[in-house]
């Protein structure tokens, strides 16, 4: 007896070692910076009680610089799955209090059995990252680690959603399994990422930089596009993936979940009868054509402060998660530009991967124009989106509010592309480009000739208008469904998804596709 009692007391004192993690005084440092630790994280993460460990008494294997004498169990990781929502998810905390979160070879492998297990049982997964990058005592065995998990991330990409949290420095190697990701959420104030460091970018470049300009939230949300949302602080993260997990399916052989509403699927959409303003060149907010739209007005954008001249993000209709895509009359005229082509066509390509209809609001005058974006490849990068909705086999929706000029229209889930129900509404124009630019091109001898130029441009611009400035052309050739008013756009668009939800499109046997990366 006196011998079972020893051994469930070495158990106790190892499980609360790991637990313990860095100790009392580096807890206290974490909670000083604004951060939970890795445990409390997970317990405000997951349903109350639902959190089970994987590999708490792991423990490294280095015995370099000293590192036999600094194990603590557990390796500097929290690992394990749990639920949200009542469904399971696999999870990863990296435990700043141990060893900085630094990433060693058996630290990696624990992350590694949570993709595998998550993988195997189809599972969402998320990880939540605060480390100082590769553990430097371990060398090649850490890096080795890393790669292990990219293989993963890429092996389970389009199979099971993967969401990445920032929540402290995610730096060189390490940035690259969020990137893979699904989606990635930083930190305001507290989390960075980048390749390398201020002091490295000082050394070989001589250019001054500082933490937050490099790599902080504002940056990827601005300006770099790598992050898909930003918190305030660590609760508002935990609380934007619990959101996002209920929205999504489990993996790609289910569909997400049906929240029932109370939303009356035939609620006219009064307010959208006079959004598009009557003259063509007035800015208007497409987002309000969404939440309009979609079950009790509820949005939730991806990406929205960065190219924000398209917007996306997940919606209900009907009970049923949809992906919404929209041009911005509001920044840029809605153009299509290389930031846009890529955000929209990630996103699309996300929400085929996992079943998920797509709805497009189309208001487009065409690509953005200029040197530096032709020098920037808006080729290669508008064929992304193009090819994107092409690919996708999920429900396509699309109502044209306004403006459907040039390739931009082939591009926005047109008919041509396999749109499967397009309508568009009496405001819109469907046009190779607008009016005055067409009448510059096609009538400029005539305009030149005539013995009063401008009031035969402002004629042949009227006349231009009469037959392009509308719907009916394209309707009549069978390129729209229907034309509608815009109150009627939620009735509409909720019947064409119930009726499409079962569909089935074959696309030819290949091994993947080339997309223009």
């Amino acid at each position: 007896m006196v011998a079972d009692d020893a051994r469930v007391g070495e158990l106790r004192r190892r499980k609360a070692q790991a637990i313990a993690g860095g100790g009392q005084a580096r807890v206290s440092a974490q909670h000083s910076k604004g951060k939970l630790t890795a445990r409390e994280r997970l317990d405000l993460l997951l349903d109350d009680g639902s959190f089970m460990e994987i590999d708490p008494l792991v423990e490294h294997r280095c015995r370099d610089f000293d590192m036999d004498r600094n194990v603590i169990p557990g390796d500097g990781v929290v690992c394990g799955h749990g639920t949200i929502g009542g469904r399971t998810v696999y999870c990863f905390a990296q435990d700043f209090t141990v060893y900085g979160g630094s990433l060693g070879e058996m630290h990696g492998l624990k992350i590694c059995k949570v993709l595998d297990m998550a993988l195997k049982t189809g599972s969402p997964v998320i990880g939540l990252n605060d480390s100082g990058g590769a553990r430097i005592q371990e060398g090649v065995a850490s890096l080795g680690s890393y790669a292990e998990i990219f293989f993963r991330n890429v092996r389970a990409s389009g199979v099971i959603p993967q969401i990445s949290v920032i929540m402290g420095p995610c730096a060189g190697g390490a940035v690259y399994s969020p990137a893979i990701t699904d989606f990635v959420i930083m930190v305001d104030g507290t989390s960075h990422m980048f390749i390398t460091g201020p002091e490295v970018i000082k050394t070989v470049t001589n250019e001054e930089v500082t933490f937050e300009d490099l790599g902080g939230s504002v940056t990827h949300a601005t300006k770099s596009g790598v992050t898909h949302f930003t918190a305030e602080d660590d609760e508002g993260a935990l609380d934007l993936v619990r959101d996002l997990i209920e929205m999504l399916p489990s993996n790609n052989l289910q569909r997400a979940p049906i929240l029932p509403t109370n939303d009356s699927l035939d609620r006219s959409c009064e307010k959208l009868q006079d959004l598009v303003p009557e003259n063509p060149k007035e800015p208007y907010d497409i987002v309000m054509a969404i939440e309009e739209t979609v079950d009790d007005g509820a949005f939730l954008e991806v990406q929205a402060e960065f190219a924000m001249n398209i917007v996306v993000g997940f919606a209900r209709l009907g009970g049923h998660t949809i992906g919404v895509v929209a041009n911005q009359p509001n920044f840029l005229a809605g153009c299509l530009d290389i930031d846009a082509s890529v955000k929209a066509a990630r996103f699309v390509r996300f929400c085929d991967s996992f079943n998920i209809p797509l709805l497009t609001f189309v208001d487009v005058p065409g690509f953005l124009p200029g040197a530096s974006q032709e020098w920037g490849g808006i080729i290669r990068h508008g064929a992304k989106l193009l090819y994107a909705y092409a690919e996708a086999t999920v429900p396509k929706l699309t109502v044209i509010t306004r403006k459907a000029y040039g390739g931009a229209y082939d591009v926005m889930s047109s008919k041509h592309i396999r749109g499967d129900y397009n309508v568009a509404w009496p405001s819109a124009q469907l046009a190779v480009m607008g009016a005055e630019g067409a009448v510059q091109i096609i009538h400029r001898r005539r305009i030149n000739s005539s013995g009063n130029p401008e009031q035969e441009r402002e004629r042949l611009v009227d006349d231009y208008v009469d037959t392009f400035a509308n719907p009916y052309r394209a309707a009549s050739l069978g390129y729209l469904d229907d034309v509608i008013q815009p109150s009627e756009t939620r009735k509409v668009m909720a019947k064409a998804l119930g009726a499409l939800l079962e569909k089935e499109e074959v696309r030819p046997a290949r091994k993947h596709g080339n997309i223009p990366l």
